[in-house]
């Protein structure tokens, strides 16, 4: 299952990100999960929220650049290993990740991760022919 992914562009500035979550609170928007990958002038936020068509019109109304991206969420086991047994099916297959990021979940046991590859149908291909458990937005937003 393809995940929508929220990326906003988010000037390197004291307060901003306070000012991005006040935007998704003010909108009842829950963040499921995030990263920030940043520079000495600007950063890249990227979210999983509940309601990201919501979360995209409001931040485009508050003046943020963002956009939706698609990628992929797994459900591997939360021990050693567990995300390398995730990844090796992709690299064995000549599948690049280009990023990645994992939060905590409800599930005891289980570690979900998001990826970003070039190709999402075929990682997911490859993934559940390996047995990797593919995450939906209900599990993600439960």
């Amino acid at each position: 299952m393809i995940i929508d992914q929220i990326s906003v562009f988010v000037e390197n500035k004291a307060g901003r990100l306070a000012e991005i979550t006040s935007v998704l609170k003010d909108n009842r928007i829950d963040i499921r999960a995030l990263s920030i990958a940043d520079t000495n002038d600007f950063g890249i936020l990227r979210l999983i929220v509940n309601q990201p068509d919501k979360a995209v019109l409001a931040l485009k109304s508050a003046g943020y650049t963002v956009s939706l991206t698609n990628v992929i969420a797994v459900g591997v086991e939360d021990r050693p290993g567990g995300l390398g047994d995730a990844l090796k099916p992709l690299y064995d297959n000549g599948i690049s990740v280009e990023y990645m990021y994992a939060f905590i979940t409800p599930e005891d046991g289980t570690a979900f991760v998001i990826l970003r590859v070039q190709d999402n149908e075929k990682a997911i291909e490859i993934l559940r022919q390996n047995h990797i458990r593919i995450m939906q937005n209900e599990d993600i937003c439960k």
